[in-house]
C-alpha cells in the first residue's frame, strides 16, 4: 500500500517503522501493535501520513495520554510558531540544560551591518551564535541556501568583541537549527564550513528529538489535556514547558482550571516528567 508523505511523495507504507515511532514514544510493543491492529481497517490506497499519524495518535490517546503526548512532540515543537519566537526560546532552554548561559534575540554591530541572533550560548568562557529555522508546516527542509546565509552573518561578527554575558565576549562558534530537516547539500556544506547542526532527527543521538527526550524537557504544546487557546495563554506568561507548567505556581492560576480538569491536567505532565 502506498501512503502520501507530507512532502507530497508517495512511499510503501512500513508497518514497523509506525512501530518503532509509537515505541519510541513509551508505548510498549504489545500496545503499538494493538493501535496498528485497531487502525489497519482505515487505512487505504494513497492516504497520507497526516491521517494515520491522527489515527494512531487518537487510539494512543485513549490508553495514556502522556504517551500521546510524546507522539505528540513534532507537532508540538511546529505549534511554537507560528514567526518562531517560541521556538528560538524553546531551543535556549534546551541548552540552559546543558549547562549554557544563554540570552535570545540579541542586536549586534558586525563588521559591514548589524545582526539580530536568535540566540548566544556561552560556556567555559566559548560564546556560541545559533541561529533557528523554524518551520510551520512538515515536509519542508532547509536547503543549502540557509547555511550559505547563516555563514556569512557568522563570518560578519566572529572577530569583535562584544559585551554579551561579559566584556570582550567574542563570538566563535556558530549552530544552525531547525524543527525539520536540512537537504543532503544543506548538511555537507554545514558540516564543511564547520558551522554545528541540529534538526529534528541530527545529528543522530544529539538530534532535537533525542535532547527533548534526555532532559524531558517537553514544550506544553504537544500535552493533550489543555486547549491550544490555554496554551497560547501559557505561551504569553512564559511558560514554554511541562516543567514550567509544574513548578511555577502562577503557570495554573491563569489557566482558571476546573479541580477534575486541573488534576488530569497535572497527572499527563507528572508521567511526561517521570519517565
Amino acid at each position: 500500500m502506498k501512503i502520501k508523505k507530507y512532502s507530497g511523495e508517495e512511499v510503501q507504507f512500513d508497518q514497523e517503522k509506525l512501530i518503532r515511532s509509537l515505541i519510541a514514544s513509551g508505548a510498549t510493543r504489545e500496545i503499538a501493535l494493538e493501535v496498528i491492529n485497531e487502525i489497519t481497517s482505515k487505512l487505504y490506497e494513497g492516504i497520507s501520513s497526516r491521517k494515520i499519524f491522527r489515527l494512531a495518535f487518537q487510539r494512543l490517546k485513549n490508553r495514556s495520554k502522556a504517551t500521546a503526548a510524546r507522539y505528540n512532540l513534532k507537532s508540538g515543537i511546529m505549534a511554537l510558531g507560528p514567526a518562531g519566537f517560541y521556538f528560538e526560546k524553546f531551543i535556549a532552554r534546551i541548552f540552559e540544560l546543558e549547562g549554557y548561559q544563554t540570552r535570545t534575540n540579541v542586536f549586534v554591530e558586525g563588521n559591514c551591518i548589524s545582526h539580530e541572533l536568535d540566540v548566544l550560548i556561552k560556556k567555559d568562557n566559548h560564546v556560541a551564535m545559533i541561529e533557528c529555522k523554524f518551520h510551520g508546516s512538515y515536509g519542508i527542509k532547509s536547503d543549502v541556501k540557509v547555511p550559505m546565509y547563516i555563514l556569512s552573518r557568522f563570518n560578519d561578527v566572529n572577530k569583535k568583541g562584544y559585551k554579551l554575558f561579559s566584556l570582550g565576549d567574542m563570538i566563535s562558534k556558530c549552530w544552525l537549527v531547525t524543527n525539520n530537516r536540512f537537504t543532503t547539500d544543506a548538511l555537507e556544506f554545514a558540516i564543511c564550513s564547520g558551522l554545528s547542526l541540529m534538526s529534528w532527527d541530527y545529528p543522530e543521538g544529539e538530534s532535537l528529538r533525542d535532547r527533548v527526550n534526555k532532559f524531558n524537557v517537553y514544550p506544553i504544546t504537544c500535552l493533550t489535556t489543555l486547549t491550544m487557546a490555554e496554551k497560547e495563554i501559557l505561551l504569553m506568561e512564559d511558560v514554554l514547558t511541562v516543567y514550567d507548567l509544574m513548578h511555577y505556581q502562577k503557570a495554573f492560576s491563569v489557566l482558571k482550571l476546573s479541580q477534575s480538569r486541573m488534576k488530569n491536567v497535572k497527572q499527563e505532565c507528572t508521567q511526561l516528567l517521570n519517565r
